[in-house]
């Protein structure tokens, strides 16, 4: 969302659009602001009651690694995510920049949920994980009505560090 959000604004300074290059840039900024705060704050008791809730993952628990769960959700979201693309797109031939900078304020309040979420994993000592049979079909909703409570195993567990983010070390523990 963040790359698609700046190609988008990107391509409206190039366009001066109905209200002008000046209006757009400030009501974008400020559509980007109001994006972060309001993504990265929202369901957040959801995702720290899920947490507190989470039960050791176990052995006939399916888990999967965070490349197959990013993949999926990807492949379940395209057509969204395109037509929010594209729509920014056309955004800019009435107020230029503006959605661009929205969409990517999107994509920066997913990060920094993911470095929230992070922080509460590496502070318990415990990768949390969703079940794969209580996701949607797109791959989507980790905290959604179908998640009972999450799953959760040690630091060292799987292809994921905290957050989500891959793991660096070649070496597992």
């Amino acid at each position: 969302m963040w790359w698609a959000g700046v190609f988008a604004a990107g391509v409206g300074l190039l366009i001066p659009g109905v209200t002008g290059r000046r209006i757009g840039v400030m009501a974008g900024v400020a559509l980007f602001i109001v994006a972060v705060a309001v993504v990265t704050y929202t369901r957040r008791k959801r995702y720290v009651a899920l947490a507190r809730a989470a039960a050791r993952a176990g052995k006939h628990d399916v888990l999967q690694d965070r490349a197959v769960g990013v993949r999926n959700w990807r492949h379940g979201h395209r057509w969204w995510l395109l037509l929010a693309w594209l729509v920014a797109l056309g955004c800019n031939f009435a107020v230029p920049v503006a959605a661009g900078l929205l969409l990517a304020g999107c994509g920066t309040g997913l990060r920094l949920k993911a470095a929230w979420l992070g922080r509460r994993e590496r502070d318990g000592d415990a990768l949390l994980w969703v079940r794969v049979d209580w996701l949607d079909a797109r791959g989507g909703r980790p905290a959604g009505k179908a998640v009972r409570a999450y799953r959760s195993t040690g630091i060292a567990a799987g292809d994921a560090a905290p957050g989500g983010a891959r793991r660096r070390t070649a070496a597992l523990v």
